[in-house]
Order: structure tokens, then C-alpha cells, then sequence
């Protein structure tokens, strides 16, 4: 926290991304505005903040899936218009691959490369993609290099049960050690006991991307909110269901607008999260959406075209700009 701080004040630039678990506690003394509690002692509450990186979340969904369902699911998202040609090395490579073939390390260790490059491939893209699991493919944290995410989909599956010893035995193997040993311990050690929720989404980088990637921001949104619906059959509910009551979908970067338009960030944003909360058959946690930003980066003039006095918002240029 402290590194991250300085980096903003004194080096003027912004810190890395969230790369591995950090937490705070505050402790907030208050006075009670009952006077018989405040008669007695001063209250004390307890707030523990839990960061991790966004694309962890991802992982949440994973754990209701099969190896053929997250197979399956990969397959048509690569193919969408909007990253084929990102997908296009990792597709051609796991179209020469047959499934019930003998397991090979060195053809596991290709795919599961090309499949990481093309899912860091969309989030590099100016496309501003969001529908990219595993998550760990994308922010490995400590388990960088690990053998635990040397698998992929394949693009086609065995009919029935995969042969002992074959290719895609192999694969759902690992795919099910990762839900097992990586995903389940994560959220059971960091997520369960808390009761709030916060999701941070890059809205302005997705309407700047065009409706393609506003599409796959809802479908990710849906994806995550549909982890927290209770009720029989939800893979998750003895995770949270009687824990996350309240989830705010926040849009983050509200400085890059000026105030006048906030509200319009806002209700494209909640427009968004209304249609999600209906595709994944949502109840039971509040969901509310709010526009933010971390830091102040800009500030708000005016400027006169013809006789027109439009609002804008002026931001400090980089080096070489």
C-alpha cells in the first residue's frame, strides 16, 4: 500500500495491477447514538478489505463446469468474429489434435501456452475483451510457470468417457486439479467470510471498443452473478449464500468524463447489470452500480465551438505527448 502510494505522489505514475492477495483491516471507533449504549463504552467495528486480482473472479464460474462444458464454451467464444483472428494460432494448433490420442507432455505443454497467449492476447487488445477464463492464465500470482495451468480445451471431445491414458483424460484431469487445488482453496480461504462484495469493471474501455465488447462485459458480469444466486443446484451456495448479501457493480474510471455524464455512465452500467441479474436468474443479494475512480486524474474546463460552450475534462499529458 505504502509502495503504491509513493509511486502515485512522488514518482506521478500509477502503480501495477493487483498481482497477488493483499489485505487491510480498519478499525473504526464510533459513538452510538443511543444514549443508554453510550452510556457504557464507545463501539468498535472491524472492516477487513480483501484484494485480489479481478482475474481470479473469473475462476468462481469454473467451478459449476465440466471439462466438456468449459471445452465446449471456449471453442464458441474463440470463433466470435471479435477474436478470431486472436484465436486463430491457438485453434489451428488444437484442430490437428486428436483427443483420444496417447497423452503427450510436450502437446500439452503447446496448447496450454497458446491457449495463455491468446487469452492475454484479449486483454491486451484494444477489443477490451472480458470473458477470459481460467484467470490464472492471465495473473498467474505464485503459480507462475506451475505445471497446475498446463492444460487447455480441446476443440473436439471423445464420445462418452475419455479413454484411460488418452489425451483428453489428461486434460480434464488437470482442468479438475485446478478447480480442486487452486480455484476451491482461494475462495474458501479468502472469499467466504466475507459478506460485501465489489466488482470493478472497465465500462469506458468497453463502449470505447464498440458493442462487440460491451456484449462480453455482460456476459462476464453474468457469469460472476450467477455464482452468487441461492438456491437448490447453485454449485456455490454453501460458499455464499448466506454470506454476500449486498454486490456492487462499480465502473471505474469516472474521471475520463465530466460530471454532466456520469449519470449516463451510471445508467449504461446499470442497464448492463439489470440484463445480467435477468440472464442468470438472479435473487437474493442486493446489486447496486455506482461510476468511480480511484484517483482524480483530470480536470473539468469548457471550450467554445461556433456559439456553443461544450464541457470538457483535461488531463496531464504523458512525456512525448
Amino acid at each position: 500500500y505504502e509502495d503504491h502510494v509513493a509511486a502515485l505522489v512522488n514518482d506521478r505514475v500509477w502503480p501495477d495491477s493487483t498481482r497477488a492477495i493483499s489485505e487491510l483491516r480498519l478499525t473504526i471507533e464510533y459513538e452510538s447514538a443511543s444514549g443508554w449504549n453510550r452510556l457504557f463504552s464507545a463501539g468498535n467495528l472491524s472492516i477487513d478489505i480483501v484484494d485480489y486480482p479481478g482475474e481470479w473472479l473469473l475462476d468462481l464460474p469454473l467451478l459449476g463446469k465440466s471439462f466438456a462444458d468449459f471445452s465446449r464454451e471456449a471453442v464458441e467464444l474463440a470463433a466470435l468474429p471479435v477474436r478470431s483472428d486472436l484465436s486463430q494460432a491457438w485453434r489451428e494448433l488444437a484442430s490437428t489434435v486428436n483427443p483420444d490420442a496417447d497423452a503427450d507432455e510436450m502437446t500439452v505443454r503447446r496448447l496450454a501456452e497458446s491457449f495463455a497467449a491468446y487469452l492475454k492476447a484479449c486483454k491486451l487488445d484494444e477489443r477490451a475483451l472480458s470473458t477470459l477464463p481460467p484467470g490464472r492464465f492471465l495473473m498467474p500470482g505464485d503459480l507462475e510457470g506451475s505445471p497446475a495451468l498446463t492444460f487447455a480445451p480441446l476443440m473436439t471431445l471423445s464420445q462418452g468417457r475419455p479413454r484411460s491414458g488418452s489425451l483428453q483424460a489428461m486434460m480434464e484431469r488437470r482442468y479438475e486439479a485446478y478447480k480442486t487445488h487452486v480455484v476451491k482453496p482461494f475462495f474458501r480461504e479468502h472469499i467466504t467470510r466475507l459478506d460485501r462484495q465489489i466488482v470493478l469493471i472497465d465500462a469506458m474501455q468497453a463502449l470505447n471498443a464498440g458493442p462487440a465488447a460491451m456484449a462480453d462485459l455482460e456476459r462476464a458480469v453474468t457469469e460472476i452473478l450467477s455464482c452468487f444466486r441461492p438456491g437448490r443446484g447453485n454449485f456455490l451456495t454453501d460458499f455464499f449464500s448466506r454470506r454476500i448479501d449486498r454486490i456492487l457493480v462499480a465502473a471505474t474510471k469516472a474521471d475520463h468524463l465530466h460530471h454532466e455524464s456520469h449519470d449516463r455512465l451510471q445508467a449504461i452500467v446499470r442497464r448492463l447489470t439489470d440484463r445480467a441479474v435477468a440472464r442468470a436468474n438472479f435473487s437474493g443479494a442486493a446489486v447496486d452500480v455506482v461510476a468511480m475512480a480511484a484517483v482524480r486524474s483530470t480536470r473539468e474546463g469548457s471550450v467554445k465551438q461556433d456559439r456553443e460552450t461544450l464541457p470538457v475534462i483535461i488531463g496531464t499529458p504523458l512525456k512525448g505527448e
